[in-house]
């Protein structure tokens, strides 16, 4: 061993040195042996084989907790899991229990005050129109400035004659309201047409093929006029056209029955096939919601046929199906009908020739016929005379964000003719506001009521007639109309009215007959005198040198009933287009739920540039702020939007 070795051996223990000496001799020779580095690596191992003293620190002290490795999962699952926690597992910090806790939790600089925006409006709460800004408003108002009569229309001269004597009877110097100024002169153009495509034309165009229509304007402006003056125009120079054509057949039928005659004269002539019957094949429909619209629109279309001879008929149905029949099938055929979306498609799926001729669809009250009841069944009728369709026109006072995106989506191309009005309620009507939480009501609603009729009852009322003459045309009662929100609070609200000696009726579980009776009380209005009249007025003035009037009557139970005051209790159903031409006083039982209800109802007042007061019964539950909005918009003239 060499001398390395030797020293080597001094600084170990015997059991060390012998197995260091045992391996170095077992190894051969020619393998050379670095003894220092394998040493070092045998007592680096020895170290950590040797277990750790006792009063050594812990690397862990520092920790404030330890994960078990090897942690017992018993009680983690099985019915009874989850019990006896001290600590919830809630990953992230804890919130607080409730809003109001998180906003006391926050930092001062972190809170943040709500500042309301000064556009913020009430009416915004309820925002359900769409908006038409002011600027086309005033654009409109400059283009209607320059038509001042109906002779300014390109109309044939028995339909401008029949405006003053059928349609306006009794009025003098009239003058085309601003709707009517808009969508005459357009209306009487001739429809335009798009080319039907076929397979070597271009597919992908899948808009409508005839005219679209919109006539928007405030209530009682004259829009059935509107579109029934070009209409009626129009049926009537297509009959000029078609007269003139079957003139031009006869004649040839007669020139070939001549040749026929000399050339074959031995021969029998061949039968002529019979012309195919117009009976139930109208060529304009005009369709309304209501069987009330019915009869309205089409006495005002049987008016014109007076004088301008076509056949025109109504269907709704409070008529019976025989009178039904017999209107719609007459042997001589029907060139208007005017008629509701469901009766009309009832009577299609038996006979669906009806459509095949119609020219003109009128959906008037557009606004009601297009939305979630009504567009199912008036998108059929709108599908099924398409093909022989040529125009079709929408007629609506409001025009809500509903109807705006299924026009922009159907009909992109529609022509929008709306007044400079449209969506506010006219400036002759005035609107006042009653607290039933105050005295004498304390939120009696019903009590509040009966003393606003009371009231107007009681109190003279100044006639739009002027002159030794108004007691000759101002109506014997006055008419009053009461809107509630419910079908069933009418029966209710008008028993009330009568225990208080107001003679109330309510249209709702009426027959049809009796409802007619009833509206046809509302819905007649004072007929302004004219020329002659007046003199003979005057002249049975003079003879008789004292104007002739009514004593009231005081004897039949004096101080409980009320005299020459009626009262009408109605829903919505009353608010769409019916003219209440002698209505004055619109009373709101409750608060309408949005603004359309509002132009609809106060729409039954100021028809036609007369004067008329709504009066709204508001209460704690009642959105006082939106009442303002609207008595201060019609005090402005702006629209409710």
């Amino acid at each position: 061993m060499s001398g390395l070795g030797r020293m080597f051996l001094l600084r170990r223990p015997a059991s060390s040195s012998l197995l260091i000496q045992t391996r170095a001799t077992a190894l051969p020779s020619v393998i050379p042996l670095d003894l220092t580095s394998y040493t070092t690596r045998s007592m680096a191992s020895g170290r950590l084989r040797r277990k750790a003293a006792r009063m050594v620190l812990s690397p862990n002290v520092a920790k404030s907790s330890l994960e078990k490795k090897n942690r017992s999962r018993q009680g983690e699952f099985g019915p009874f899991a989850g019990m006896n926690k001290k600590t919830a597992r809630i990953e992230g910090p804890v919130p607080p229990r409730s809003q109001a806790a998180q906003r006391r939790s926050r930092a001062p600089e972190e809170k943040t005050t709500k500042k309301e925006s000064p556009l913020y409006k009430a009416l915004k709460m309820q925002t359900t129109l769409s908006p038409i800004p002011y600027s086309r408003r005033n654009a409109i108002k400059s283009r209607i400035a320059e038509i001042t009569s109906f002779d300014q229309f390109d109309l044939l001269p028995q339909v401008r004659d029949s405006i003053l004597s059928n349609a306006l009877p009794g009025m003098v110097d009239v003058s085309p309201t601003p709707i009517q100024s808009l969508s005459i002169p357009l209306l009487l153009k001739e429809p335009i047409t798009k080319a039907k495509p076929n397979k070597w034309n271009d597919v992908t165009d899948i808009s409508p093929e005839y005219d679209q229509f919109l006539l928007a304007a405030e209530t009682g402006s004259g829009k059935t006029l509107a579109y029934l003056i070009p209409l009626v125009d129009a049926l009537k120079r297509m009959e000029a056209l078609e007269n003139d054509e079957k003139a031009w057949q006869e004649e040839q039928k007669a020139k070939e029955r001549e040749e026929r005659q000399k050339n074959r004269a031995f021969e029998l002539e061949p039968e002529e096939e019979a012309p195919l019957s117009d009976a139930g094949r109208p060529r304009i429909v005009i369709l309304v919601p209501t069987s009330e619209l019915v009869d309205q629109v089409g006495a005002k279309v049987k008016a014109l046929s007076h004088t301008l001879k076509y056949r025109s008929g109504m269907i709704s149905s409070s008529l019976t199906p025989r009178r039904i029949k017999n209107t719609l099938y007459r042997p001589d055929g029907i060139d208007i009908l005017v008629s509701t979306p469901y009766l009309l498609t009832s009577i299609a799926k038996k006979d669906p020739y009806i459509f095949s001729r119609v020219n003109y669809l009128v959906l008037d009250e557009a606004d009601s016929l297009l939305d979630r009841s009504f567009s199912p069944t008036t998108t059929d009728v709108i599908n099924k005379t398409a093909p022989s369709l040529k125009r079709l026109i929408l007629c609506s006072a409001t025009i809500p964000r509903s109807l705006d995106n299924f026009l922009r989506k159907e009909y992109p191309d529609i022509r929008r003719l709306t007044s400079p009005n449209l969506h506010s309620i006219p400036r002759r009507v005035q609107m006042g506001v009653v607290d039933i939480d105050k005295d004498p009501y304390r939120g009696n609603r019903d009590l509040a009521c009966a003393d606003v009729i009371w009231s107007i009852g009681k109190a003279g009322e100044e006639s739009d007639i002027s002159g030794p003459f108004k007691s000759y045309f101002e109506p014997k009662a006055k008419k009053i109309l009461v809107f509630v929100n419910e079908r069933e609070e009418a029966p209710e609200v008008a028993n009330f009215l009568k225990s208080k000696g107001i003679d109330a009726v309510f249209l709702s579980d009426q027959t049809p007959a009796k409802q007619q009776e009833i509206l046809g009380q509302f819905t007649e209005w004072v007929k302004q005198p004219s020329a002659e009249e007046v003199i003979k007025i005057r002249e049975e003035r003079r003879a008789d040198k004292a104007i002739p009037f009514d004593m009231p009557n005081e004897s039949k139970h004096p101080g409980r009933e009320l005299p020459n005051t009626k009262v009408l209790v109605t829903t919505d159903r009353t608010s769409r287009g019916i003219d209440t031409m002698s209505v004055k006083t619109v009373i709101l039982y409750d608060v309408p739920y949005n603004t359309i209800d509002f132009i609809h109802r106060l729409g039954r007042l100021g028809r036609m540039g007369k004067r008329g007061r709504g009066i709204v019964l508001v209460g704690k539950k009642d959105r006082k702020d939106v009442v303002k909005e609207v008595r201060e918009a019609m005090f402005r003239g702006q629209a409710l939007i």
